[in-house]
């Protein structure tokens, strides 16, 4: 098999890096698939608990509530940035090396916060250790290497890949509050770090083999493709759209992903009906993730951001009238089936529109701002709550990042449907 440092300055259209063409879409892309999807419901797993340990870190610390969602904040931070420090490893060793490392800093960082003594050691080591050198592994970086082992069935494959952020959330809230509640939280975030470490560690080698061939697109050229105008704007003021769209409609979604856990223990319901909740939506964006995805198929990816983005401000607003047990599980619920498609959704719109060559950097930079969203969500809705003393503010602060997004959406639709009747 071609050595990595060889294979990496191959050309890409003449070698396979390492791996031959016929293995694409085979059964052994679909068995690195399952490897992919086990790794990132490990991997993502700092993402989840920290949500679940709000109540208790808060207490014990005796700190704010926006003080206490700082390590969500900063983990989101690192996730985001890692991510395309450790695409850019995947891109030159493979899979295998990072993960290597991605394991041992997440191990470690769950060490190190499950013995911290103040509020900024704990927040420290989920930005650093967690989120940049762990996590960030676990998202962008495995739905590249799996987009670049299927051909035929590749949105479907990058989909279930993706949906393993969310089974992640689904397996772990409650898990870790059942741990909590028996062990204490500092022991159980310990011993849910260490296992989830060792785990990749193990599942890790089973990755060495490097990607398939890079599929470019026959028949066109690149040259003509870097001159097209995606939605008939320059191609940087388009992505600076998508991010700030990418931006602010994550500032919606981090509320209550972050906050259920401790809205539930503030309305008397204790936080593990809030972890069983978590649960809940978390299970349903699977099932949005994997629909959206036929969605997209059928009327585009920026007519389903679109539609994603108008049914959670919907459901934002059904946490405001409906606060009974029952309902909160309901709306939970809608609240997972209405937003589990929006992340995936603006991978496949700068695919559409944008040049192939652009794709690997532009989809970075884009899911970075809505991980820098989601870190900005959930400090934010935290400092509502501290100045208003309830969370209905922070949900009408989502609501109301939610309708930017919209906005710049709809815009973007025009600006397409414009440049498209000047062209033809």
């Amino acid at each position: 098999m071609t050595s990595p440092s060889s294979s990496h300055n191959a050309d890409p259209a003449k070698a396979g890096l390492g791996a031959s063409d016929d293995l694409v879409d085979s059964s052994y892309a679909w068995f690195r698939l399952g490897i992919c999807l086990l790794l990132m419901t490990l991997g993502n797993l700092g993402m989840w608990v920290v949500p679940v340990i709000i109540p208790a870190v808060q207490a014990e610390f005796g700190i704010s509530r926006a003080e206490s969602a700082l390590p969500y904040t900063l983990l989101m931070i690192g996730f985001g940035i890692g991510g395309i420090l450790m695409g850019r490893m995947a891109d030159k060793y493979g899979l295998f090396r990072p993960l290597v490392v991605a394991a041992c800093a997440m191990g470690l960082g769950f060490v190190l916060a499950s013995t911290s003594t103040s509020i900024l050691g704990f927040a420290l080591a989920h930005g650093v250790l967690i989120g940049l050198l762990g996590s960030s592994i676990a998202f962008a970086p495995l739905m590249a290497d799996t987009a670049l082992w299927f051909a035929k069935r590749r949105g479907v494959a990058v989909a279930i890949c993706a949906s393993g952020n969310y089974l992640s959330g689904t397996i772990w809230p409650p898990v870790m509050q059942h741990f909590i509640e028996t062990v204490g939280w500092r022991q159980a975030y310990m011993g849910v770090g260490l296992f989830c470490a060792v785990c990749m560690l193990l599942l890790a080698p089973l990755l060495r083999r490097r990607p398939a061939a890079v599929v470019l697109m026959h028949g066109t050229s690149p040259a003509a493709h870097a001159r097209e105008l995606p939605f008939g704007l320059s191609p940087t003021r388009a992505t600076v759209l998508l991010c700030v769209a990418g931006f602010s409609c994550c500032i919606a979604m981090a509320m209550p992903q972050v906050h259920i856990v401790a809205y539930c223990a503030d309305l008397g319901y204790g936080a593990a009906r809030g972890a069983e909740m978590l649960s809940l939506m978390l299970a349903c964006g699977i099932v949005s993730r994997l629909v959206s995805g036929v969605i997209c198929d059928r009327i585009g990816a920026l007519r389903t951001l679109l539609l994603g983005s108008v049914l959670q401000a919907t459901a934002l607003l059904m946490f405001l009238p409906f606060d009974g047990l029952v309902s909160l599980y309901l709306v939970s619920a809608l609240f997972g089936l209405f937003q589990g498609g929006i992340v995936p959704s603006y991978t496949l719109i700068v695919r559409e529109n944008f040049a192939p060559m652009q794709i690997g950097a532009r989809v970075g930079t884009v899911i970075m701002f809505t991980m820098l969203g989601m870190a900005t969500g959930g400090w934010m809705s935290g400092k509502v709550f501290d100045l208003t003393g309830s969370y209905h503010a922070a949900f009408l602060n989502g609501v109301a990042w939610n309708m930017l997004n919209v906005g710049i959406v709809v815009f973007l639709l025009r600006s397409r449907k414009l440049n498209s009747s000047l062209t033809t």
